[in-house]
């Protein structure tokens, strides 16, 4: 028996190997990271469509899902061209609102706030809010480079879901080949991935849009100004798990503070734990069924390290990535809470 063999009998030495391979290729391709992880959740969520639909009426994938993207290519070209301008007029006007508030005189005669104005001057926020503003704009002037993935990724998933079944096809006849042990890894590896970074990633969404909905939902209720603006703040900092709530307090607290004082920061305190308390104990349990249940210790270090070594998608990903790994190595058990059992992706008609 020659040491091939030995290597291909072995299945638990060949499927590490390869792991470790697949992570190897992925960091040295890591200047294609948003690409691969856009395609991904394009493809995933316009499947789980596709399925849903067929659940109950036999119809081409084609057929439902080239509606949809029509769909959402118009309403994208319908909010670029009347909420966008928007959207930036109001960052860029309650920016200049908080810089004004900070160095008014209200703040300095204010004996709880003029601790926090000696800080923000010790640490010179001026020029911290040129450094970030000079780095806005060269993230602007890269916003091409970014809109050539999302197109890419968006084309890509177009092109996979409409034709799922051929793929399916294609893809099977890899488990027959000379190195089909090879292929029925990537399966093995690619199905426990589609189970857990996916599910998370679906339901880290839609956690994001209900949380985006309800704090909208009070802001306009109390009347803050630049909703269009702190609306899409709050959404994109909802798609970070657990800290992302936490986060968006501080920018919603300096704004209410300067719109009605301590009485609106007091409210927007209520509304972000409100919020929280939904989040984790109606659509964590509802969303996330597939999550292990993270102590809040481990989700703060899996969020550092991940910031550190994959920037700013590490916020997004990282905790799917590390559920991914804990389902690998057969960790069900976290923080004295057993996973659920979790739903499987019908990425084919069985």
């Amino acid at each position: 028996m020659t040491i091939y063999d030995k290597f291909v009998a072995n299945k638990r030495l060949r499927r590490t190997v390869l792991l470790l391979l697949v992570i190897l290729i992925f960091w040295l391709f890591r200047s294609m990271l948003s690409l691969f992880l856009l395609t991904f959740i394009f493809t995933f969520l316009s499947v789980q469509l596709v399925r849903a639909v067929q659940k109950h009426v036999n119809i081409r994938p084609i057929w439902i899902i080239a509606p949809v993207y029509i769909l959402i290519i118009a309403l994208l070209v319908f909010a670029i061209t009347n909420y966008v301008p928007q959207l930036v007029h109001q960052s860029i006007k309650i920016g200049d609102s908080l810089t004004k508030f900070y160095q008014s005189k209200e703040v300095r005669d204010n004996k709880y706030l003029s601790y926090v104005y000696d800080y923000l001057q010790q640490i010179n926020l001026d020029n911290q809010i040129k450094t970030a503003a000079s780095q806005l704009v060269n993230y602007i002037t890269s916003v091409g480079a970014i809109g050539l993935n999302i197109f890419l990724s968006f084309i890509l998933s177009f092109f996979y879901t409409s034709q799922i079944e051929d793929m399916n096809r294609f893809g099977r006849q890899f488990l027959t080949s000379k190195y089909g042990w090879l292929f029925d890894d990537v399966r093995y590896y690619g199905q426990k991935f589609i189970n857990t970074f996916g599910v998370v990633i679906e339901a880290q969404l839609m956690i994001a849009v209900v949380n985006t909905i309800l704090t909208t939902i009070t802001l306009i209720v109390m009347k803050m100004p630049g909703v269009i603006a702190l609306a899409a703040m709050v959404f994109i900092l909802s798609l970070i798990p657990v800290a992302g709530v936490i986060i968006s307090l501080i920018p919603l607290s300096f704004v209410a503070y300067s719109v009605d004082g301590f009485k609106y920061v007091v409210y927007i305190i209520i509304m972000v734990i409100v919020i929280h308390m939904i989040e984790t104990y109606f659509l964590n349990p509802q969303f996330m069924s597939s999550m292990t249940h993270l102590p809040i210790f481990f989700t703060f270090v899996v969020l550092i390290v991940s910031e550190e070594l994959l920037g700013a998608w590490g916020l997004i990903i990282g905790i799917p990535i590390f559920v991914f790994f804990l389902d690998i190595l057969g960790v069900h058990q976290i923080g004295g809470t057993k996973q659920p059992k979790r739903r499987r992706i019908p990425w084919r008609k069985s």
